[in-house]
């Protein structure tokens, strides 16, 4: 701690506190820096990088689909959106155009990372305010996804279960019935957590009011998704510029205008049952027929014929070594993720190596408000708005 003479009052004296990295309202990987008038905040500085592993720097070493895997270590909490986010940024360098079926199980992957990563965003923000109940009812919730996860691709959190060009694996048979058994849980919880929270005195004392983002410094600070909407901005990816067929879904673009921590609670709650909605479309849509694109070249053959025919079996040695031969020039692709849009600047030279890779994360622009935002409120409520924002390091710092 330092302490700092405070011009305004020669009587008084600032603080500086350091709030992190070790500490968990900060993710135990965020430092913010605090200058302090008594219990008032003065000023704030976030310190990023606590987790910084050079994951763009890491496209240039591994070819596109090999890469696949460390998307999942972006967001961690919503590995598949990561996944879908990042191929499809690859094909459109490719020109590659995913059949109805391909996409729409990318659509109901998406919607699954979106409802477990605001599950658990929802449950850890009520457990900060001091609500335990509300964070076992959406833990739960949760872990029935990423059993999900597991009958669908075999693995709970790291999935890598995109490719370049498709999926690895299609559907499993009988998925529909344990999926919409999900879809009527995850109602039901969420109207449990509006029952327990929205009408409690001592969460509503500690949100309303608190961390309020109007319009205007939310576009100033390049925030998106729920916190950009929660400032009365109607912009969502899947509507404004739709991606894998989302504008033939029929869902609602949950907008507030008080900007405060509790409108950000209510909209992450409302979103919740948007993505059920589009989830029980998908199953009802469900086209039959290919997930992979149907070219010959660059595309994994059926493991069935690689084990029967040579050309096969090196075509198999091919694109897992090699993997696509992508066309010279630059691209960008961003997606609607649970925190926000999510984009990938791809610049290619030929080959199947990028030769650079930028990211565009949703919650460094989250972070950036933090000076803005921070002062004027007790030190005390840095908790409950940090939570609010609901943002992830492991995409921040990259």
């Amino acid at each position: 701690m330092e302490y700092l003479k405070n011009d305004a009052d020669d009587q008084g004296e600032l603080m500086t506190l350091n709030m992190g990295p070790s500490h968990p309202a900060t993710h135990g990987v965020l430092r913010l820096k605090l200058v302090i008038d008594g219990e008032v905040i003065v000023s704030c500085d976030p310190v990023v990088g606590y987790l910084h592993r050079g994951m763009e720097k890491m496209a240039e070493n591994c070819h596109y689909n090999q890469y696949v895997a460390y998307t999942d270590r972006f967001d961690y909490l919503a590995p598949m959106s990561n996944n879908i986010a990042y191929a499809c940024a690859v094909e459109k360098l490719l020109g590659w155009q995913l059949p109805e079926r391909g996409q729409a199980i990318r659509v109901l992957c998406c919607e699954l990372s979106r409802i477990s990563s605001y599950f658990l965003g929802v449950g850890v923000y009520a457990m900060d305010a001091g609500a335990m109940t509300a964070f076992l009812y959406s833990y739960e919730e949760k872990e029935r996804v990423h059993n999900l996860y597991e009958l669908i691709c075999g693995a709970r959190f790291t999935s890598s279960y995109t490719r370049i060009g498709g999926m690895t694996r299609d559907l499993p048979a009988g998925i529909e019935k344990p999926i919409l058994e999900f879809c009527d849980s995850a109602e039901k919880t969420v109207e449990e957590l509006r029952k327990l929270l929205l009408h409690n005195k001592i969460f509503i004392d500690r949100l309303v009011g608190v961390g309020v983002i109007t319009r205007e410094m939310a576009l100033q600070n390049a925030m998106t998704g729920p916190n950009l909407r929660s400032s009365g901005v109607a912009r969502d990816l899947r509507k404004t510029n739709p991606y894998l067929g989302y504008e033939n879904y029929d869902f609602d673009v949950p907008v507030a205008q008080e900007g405060d921590c509790y409108a950000r609670f209510q909209l992450r709650l409302e979103e919740i049952l948007q993505s059920v909605r589009i989830i029980r479309q998908v199953i009802a849509k469900m086209p039959k027929g290919p997930i992979w694109v149907q070219l010959d070249k660059g595309i994994l053959p059926r493991k069935e014929d690689a084990l029967q025919g040579i050309e096969e079996l090196i075509r198999q040695f091919m694109v897992s070594t090699e993997c696509v031969n992508a066309p010279a020039g630059q691209v960008y692709f961003a997606a609607e993720n649970p925190k926000g849009e999510l984009g990938f600047f791809l610049d290619s030279q030929g080959g199947g190596i990028a030769n650079r890779l930028k990211m565009r994360s949703p919650s460094f622009g989250t972070l950036s408000i933090l000076p803005e935002l921070l002062p004027g409120h007790l030190v005390s409520d840095v908790g409950a708005i940090l939570g609010s924002l609901d943002f992830v390091q492991g995409e921040c710092d990259r």
